[in-house]
């Protein structure tokens, strides 16, 4: 019988991003501190007949893709190390999607970490992360699935110690928002950069350049950070280019009292009780 391996996909957040300008290449100039969470999607890969299923509760947002990031995974896998990828996917897709918490380049990630697995490279092959740069400016920190502060447009990691297991609450109150646009509207200003210190210190000195106008795009970020902030958090922001916010505790039922407080407000909102891993 053929095994499948499983892989998880953990959400990613930025607990500071700070944009420093606009380039000549149409990204941008970032510096952002990445963390990653205990839960997110999960991806299941099956070598032999080649398939791609999408199932869980966020399934039907990615029902129209042609191409899925974990396909493009694939294939950019094979061409770099000229293997066949031919595989039955499953993708647990239990993350909201454009939500700015890396849904798709967690996905795209995990796809290049089980696929090294089954071939038996190591997970810090140069190769593969060029591969995992190609398909996105997120994709090689999720790939490297550890605290990291990143430049460039994201991609030039470097990695910082581990955080500890602090209790995170996700919040996303149903919006979808594109990047790109939240990128467009950002007012060009350099704020300054990311400072010294230790990763919980400088998240907490840090801020996020694209809050502004995202809340603009979508009001409703606003009213999750409003929530958020009357929980007592050692730290409230919004993750990446939003929609989704992350709030982080001093314990675990400190955050369990913050999501009990804001799903009895907002019963609509999507909610994950998670730590840092």
């Amino acid at each position: 019988m053929t095994e499948t391996l499983v892989e998880r996909a953990p959400a990613k957040i930025n607990l500071a991003l700070h944009v420093r300008a606009r380039r000549a290449d149409g990204y941008h100039e970032l510096e952002t501190l990445f963390a990653f969470l205990e839960d997110g999607d999960e991806l299941r890969f099956t070598p032999g007949a080649p398939g791609f299923t999408i199932e869980g509760p966020f399934a039907a947002a990615l029902g129209g893709e042609g191409d899925n990031l974990v396909l493009r995974a694939a294939r950019g896998f094979g061409d770099a190390f000229g293997v066949s990828t031919e595989a039955a996917w499953v993708l647990g897709k239990n993350l909201p999607v454009a939500s700015g918490i890396g849904g798709g380049s967690a996905d795209a990630a995990a796809a290049l970490r089980v696929l090294a697995r089954y071939h038996g490279l190591a997970l810090d092959d140069a190769r593969l992360f060029a591969v995992a740069d190609a398909l996105g400016s997120d994709v090689p920190a999720c790939l490297l699935g550890r605290p990291a502060l990143g430049t460039g447009r994201g991609e030039r990691l470097e990695p910082l110690g581990d955080l500890g297991a602090i209790p995170v609450l996700l919040v996303n109150p149903g919006i979808a928002v594109s990047t790109g646009p939240v990128f467009k509207a950002w007012d060009g200003m350099d704020r300054g950069p990311i400072t010294a210190g230790g990763t919980l210190e400088r998240a907490l000195a840090g801020r996020n350049d694209l809050e502004a106008p995202a809340r603009a795009i979508a009001p409703g970020i606003g009213d999750v950070l409003d929530l958020l902030a009357v929980t007592g958090p050692m730290l409230a922001r919004m993750s990446g280019s939003g929609a989704t916010c992350f709030a982080l505790y001093g314990s675990e039922s400190q955050r369990t009292a913050a999501a009990e407080r804001i799903r009895a407000a907002q019963p609509g909102w999507w909610c994950l009780e998670s730590r840092l891993s």
